[in-house]
């Protein structure tokens, strides 16, 4: 079992996370423009805490392969006003963002995690934000923007690799004043990874190792496309990101059964299943009453 961690702002439940992802951005690889409009990015963050999230994700920038970047105006006027309904609602949020200036507004507006793909390579100024503000940070495994990550996933060893790049992130971060307990994480699925050499595959069978590191863990494998192209049809075509859910579920059920902090997924319901299920079995029952599961907290709704 992976040691138990406490982060600054973020829900302690004795199990693995959910993290649901609200993309307000018109292009995000599996439901971009779904929510673009704030008010129903609002209502969709909403309806996934009561489906059992545990933290809300809040985007404005698609990270897709071949995405280009957004200014960080128009990052903010997406993020901003979500963030800031959210949390007055008493939800946990996060704000997904590589920006430093995005990050201090949507820690402003109440976003109690930072969550950077780039694992502060994006932005120098990040490291300074996170440490100033105190907030909770998810370093991401990163080795380029998306519209050429995907010529950066070249490896001998690609375990190991990312585990070296992440603690070498992580002791930049360390130094540049951000507090160890801060810190949480994320091998980077599907970015810089190429699903025909199952780059993915090899560092979820591999999850312990980063818990070498000490801290805890996010996986974020939700509907990507190594799931996609696993279950491709007879003739060989991927299927689409939509119908990768119960993969998902999948994927949640074993990241949680080997330690996973928190799972970032899409479709919340079946997943803040799954990872009940996994914490009932680690454990044999013994921290359920009377056979139920913790009372679903619903974010002051």
């Amino acid at each position: 079992m992976a040691p138990k961690h406490t982060l600054p702002g973020l829900p302690d439940r004795g199990r693995c996370l959910v993290m649901g992802v609200v993309n307000v951005t018109p292009d995000s690889f599996s439901d971009g423009g779904s929510w673009f409009d704030p008010g129903r990015a609002i209502e969709h963050g909403l309806r996934l805490v009561e489906e059992g999230a545990d933290i809300i994700d809040v985007g404005g920038e698609s990270t897709r392969p071949g995405a280009q970047r957004v200014e960080a105006s128009e990052e903010l006027r997406r993020v901003e006003p979500v963030v800031r309904a959210l949390a007055a609602r008493g939800v946990a949020v996060s704000v997904d963002t590589m920006r430093a200036e995005v990050a201090a507004r949507a820690v402003d507006a109440g976003a109690v995690l930072v969550n950077d793909v780039s694992g502060g390579l994006a932005d120098p100024e990040m490291a300074r934000l996170v440490a100033s503000s105190g907030v909770a940070y998810v370093l991401m495994h990163w080795r380029g923007h998306s519209h050429d990550m995907e010529s950066r996933a070249v490896y001998t060893d690609v375990v190991q690799e990312v585990l070296d790049e992440l603690r070498d992130r992580m002791e930049a971060m360390i130094s540049a004043g951000v507090d160890p307990g801060q810190i949480v994480l994320d091998p980077g699925l599907g970015f810089s990874k190429r699903p025909e050499r199952a780059h993915n595959w090899a560092l979820l069978h591999r999850l312990e190792r980063f818990h070498e590191l000490g801290r805890p863990v996010l996986v974020a494998g939700s509907r990507k496309r190594f799931l996609s192209r696993l279950l491709s049809d007879g003739k060989g075509e991927e299927r689409p990101f939509l119908e990768c859910d119960a993969a998902t579920t999948a994927l949640t059920t074993l990241s949680a059964d080997r330690g996973a902090w928190a799972v970032r997924v899409h479709d919340v319901r079946p997943n803040a299943d799954a990872v009940r299920v996994a914490a009932a079995w680690s454990d044999g029952g013994a921290a359920l009453h009377g056979g139920r599961a913790e009372i679903m907290d619903r974010g002051g709704l």
